[in-house]
């Protein structure tokens, strides 16, 4: 089970209609996953998931949602601070060895 619904995250990206329901479902699901394999954990298995995990899933589908493809043309871009990485790197247990 997705720890965040399709109305939560057509709150946070400001989505009124219905058309992109199945989409934001699906980006859900793979926002998750990676997020998930990430940090070595299941989200969906944890008894409460923190909010700022939740929030970097909303961050993650939100680019995913925003960026189809692979690659962009003709625009600049730039890493905000405390995005994506900030967030999941504070949760991952990071070892060094064998």
């Amino acid at each position: 089970m997705a720890i965040l619904t399709v109305e939560d995250l057509k709150a946070h990206l400001n989505i009124s209609g219905d058309a992109d329901d199945a989409l934001l479902a699906q980006k859900i699901d793979a926002a998750e996953a990676w997020v998930s394999r990430w940090l070595e954990i299941t989200l969906a298995e944890m008894e409460e998931v923190p909010a700022d995990l939740q929030e970097a899933v909303r961050l993650l589908v939100g680019h995913l949602y925003e960026n189809r493809e692979a690659s962009l043309v003709g625009i600049s871009a730039a890493e905000l601070p405390l995005g994506l990485w900030d967030i999941l790197n504070q949760h991952r247990a990071w070892s060094f060895g064998a």
